[in-house]
């Protein structure tokens, strides 16, 4: 008898907050979906992290549940979850530490001894187009557990980045990833295309297993009576990326908008300067193992607690924003204002320093508070367009829906046309689109992404 069943690629999609497991059919459409929120707990210093028992269980239950559901027939896997995050197995490929939270502060004495040892932090910071982010680098925190907890370091077999490990529960294959490995973790000489040398020097290079391809598959596994091809996983930020590198030839620039609004350029392989790593920029890598550029500003954060700020004083709901229409007449009178200067360097905008009675409405307050965002974000945006001929700019995330925000960067960047961008589960897309070929015999669908497009001429008084 003939099977009705569809065939698709289930996507792990492990986020802080939410895990997510999809299915894709062959034309990238979401045909199931299952969430799940698990609790926090904490490590031995009372920090609270990831449980990485629960998300364990949660993985190989969900997936044995899939497997059986008789519409569908699992071809292939793949995974993809944030960065910074290492699962240290042992010889049995059980987790001999907590899943450490990439903002668990660092000991400073320690961070001294090793940027002392390795050249300093511009140096380093240079080589491995990693910021100095204490626990957020990644290699940081194996670097950590070797001279704070010697006994637990000589136990670990594979230091697994947390794809990867989402990977081995299905595979019981160890690998790296280029896209984990890339990103900010202090890991990679970018010059050299390798790992630094301090990695080899402290023996870390004996706890990180063989390197695997992105766009491969690691192994075919048989679950259920059925043949899966399981890939090997990749950080989130490089999988958002590569719906858009597939749709897209033309050099672009990905303003990926959340609490971070992240400048994405694939098209600059220029090496991080000096001012650019002052200035919160780094690099990720592509799945193709290619430098991307990239430049971080908190503008989503900042919008978050100023909009709360808003409400209170104007007496409106904390979403009151959603319902304001851009006026390129408030613009042009908010514009003949004096400039205020932020009096803290480190401050994200200078709209905390504003004092609200100067305001006549919420429309007007709300209309300085985006362009001071922009102010900022022009110059986050202006550090990785350098030296690079981008036609396009797209905007995902929140600020794509924000006609105030999209209005000001097609203003502020008149010679590039500028989009609001929407993808269905773009992070999740990403990573069925990197095995693509191994199983999918369709050509990789041209419309998975809506875009909207701003420029002057829609400006309204």
């Amino acid at each position: 008898m003939m099977s009705n069943s569809v065939p698709v690629i289930a996507i792990y999609d492990i986020g802080k907050t939410n895990k997510k497991v999809f299915l894709f059919n062959e034309a990238y459409e979401v045909v199931y979906e299952k969430s799940a929120t698990l609790p926090e707990t904490t490590d031995e210093d009372g920090y609270p992290c990831e449980n990485i028992e629960l998300l364990t269980r949660w993985i190989t239950e969900s997936f044995s549940e899939i497997t059986e559901l008789k519409a569908f027939t699992i071809v292939a896997v793949n995974f993809t979850s944030y960065g910074a995050s290492f699962v240290h197995i042992d010889k049995n490929g059980n987790p001999l530490t907590p899943l450490y939270n990439y903002l668990k502060p660092y000991p400073e004495d320690l961070k001294k001894k090793f940027y002392g040892r390795y050249g300093g932090e511009i140096m380093l910071s240079i080589h491995t187009a990693s910021p100095v982010l204490g626990s957020l680098n990644s290699g940081m925190q194996l670097y950590r557990l070797k001279y704070e907890q010697k006994t637990v370091f000589d136990q670990i077999v594979y230091s697994l980045h947390l794809p990867q490990y989402i990977s081995y529960l299905l595979t019981a294959k160890a690998c790296s990833d280029i896209t984990s490995i890339g990103c900010h973790t202090n890991l990679w000489n970018f010059p050299q295309h390798n790992y630094h040398e301090w990695v080899y020097r402290e023996g870390l290079i004996d706890k990180l297993p063989p390197v695997f391809a992105s766009d491969e598959i690691v192994k075919e596994i048989i679950f259920s009576g059925k043949k899966i091809r399981a890939g090997v996983g990749l950080h989130d930020s490089s999988a958002a990326l590569i719906p858009y590198l597939t749709n897209f030839r033309e050099p672009f620039v990905l303003i990926s908008t959340g609490t971070w609004s992240i400048s994405f350029n694939p098209f600059n392989s220029s090496p991080l300067t000096v001012e650019e790593l002052q200035q919160d920029c780094l690099c990720y890598l592509t799945y193709h193992g290619r430098p991307v550029k990239a430049s971080r500003l908190f503008a989503g954060y900042e919008h978050e607690q100023q909009v709360k700020r808003l409400a209170a004083h104007f007496n409106k709901q904390t979403d009151h924003y959603t319902t304001v229409k851009f006026s390129k007449n408030i613009i042009d009178a908010l514009r003949l204002q004096p400039e205020v200067r932020a009096k803290d360097a480190a401050s994200i905008t200078v709209f905390p320093e504003r004092d609200l009675h100067a305001f006549t409405s919420y429309e007007q307050a709300y209309h300085q508070l985006m362009l001071d965002i922009m102010s900022r974000q022009i110059n986050a945006t202006g550090l990785v367009l350098e030296g690079t001929d981008v036609k396009r700019i797209f905007v995902d995330g929140g600020f794509g829906k924000n006609p105030l925000y999209m209005h000001l960067l097609a203003e502020a960047f008149p010679g590039i046309e500028v989009y609001a961008a929407s993808i269905a589960q773009a992070t999740a897309l990403g990573a069925a689109l990197a095995i693509h070929p191994h199983w999918n015999s369709k050509p990789a669908p041209a419309d998975t992404i809506k875009l909207m497009y701003y420029n002057t001429s829609t400006f309204q008084k």
